[in-house]
């Protein structure tokens, strides 16, 4: 079932009504203070490689390859693990990329609509739109299936749940990560609220829930059924921009979008650079 935005604020309004909003609340409230003991490291990046495109701006992990999605150009790449080589290369109809999971046989891409990084190219596509929306594409094409516009508005991190065939994606504007279902119209199934500045990336590993945040520059593991940070990871300013996001072997990696955030034109820290750190293993 499709929700217009009045709707989704409605049902949104209503859950936290009830239980669910105001749970996760209470969990993350004061997150960062002595309200909330969650162990908190400071992440230490390495630098891989520059993505093909300047403003990448989306990451998927995949066994034979790290996938990146551009906000700008639109365009799609699979790149090897260890060198950043290309080995799949095309432009996906879809528009401000930035989501990027892979699951079920498709590409599901979170898109950001109008009045932002793809609102300033030199150049217009048939998929521009202005609204956001999460889109569904080929594999191997980057055609679109099916376009669901997002009745929260602009969307970010996208990440595909294999073992449950569910996908969760960023509601930036309302603090909120949603788990829908891809086989049922991306109908919503239950909401996590974020106690974080500007949520962008997004990752399903180990039974948990990893949120990145591009304006406070933190990560957060997620107990999904309570909505309590379990970790958190904090990026220095000096260190490349935090954008999309994925996990590999204990790794994160990210992409500096070279746009301070996505909000406003800017050089950013390290525009282009692929970065990663590892988790602790405490």
């Amino acid at each position: 079932m499709n929700f217009d935005r009045r709707r989704f604020l409605g049902v949104a309004a209503a859950a936290g009504a009830v239980s669910i909003v105001p749970r996760v609340l209470r969990a993350q409230e004061g997150s960062g203070s002595a309200k909330v003991e969650a162990p908190t490291y400071k992440a230490k990046i390495e630098k891989l490689f520059k993505s093909p495109d300047r403003y990448p701006n989306a990451l998927e992990a995949m066994p034979d390859g790290l996938w990146v999605g551009d906000q700008v150009s639109e365009r799609v790449n699979k790149l090897d693990w260890q060198t950043g080589k290309v080995t799949e290369d095309f432009v996906a109809q879809a528009h401000n990329t930035s989501g990027l999971a892979v699951g079920g046989g498709f590409l599901w891409i979170g898109c950001n609509g109008a009045g932002t990084a793809a609102a300033k190219r030199s150049f217009d596509r048939p998929f521009d739109r202005k609204y956001g929306e999460v889109v569904k594409c080929e594999m191997k094409t980057g055609k679109q299936v099916w376009g669901y516009k997002s009745p929260w508005g602009s969307t970010h991190g996208t990440t595909y749940v294999k073992e449950t065939d569910k996908l969760w994606v960023l509601a930036p504007s309302q603090k909120l990560a949603l788990e829908t279902d891809p086989k049922d119209g991306l109908r919503m199934l239950r909401m996590v609220s974020l106690n974080m500045d500007t949520p962008h990336g997004i990752a399903w590993y180990g039974g948990k829930l990893w949120v990145l945040a591009a304006g406070n520059r933190v990560l957060h593991k997620i107990d999904a059924d309570s909505g309590k940070v379990l970790e958190i990871y904090t990026i220095a300013p000096t260190d490349p921009d935090p954008h999309g996001m994925c996990i590999k072997d204990d790794y994160v990696y990210y992409c500096d979008a070279g746009l301070g955030g996505g909000r406003t034109p800017s050089p950013g820290t390290a525009p282009q650079f692929i970065c990663r750190f590892p988790l602790n293993k405490a």
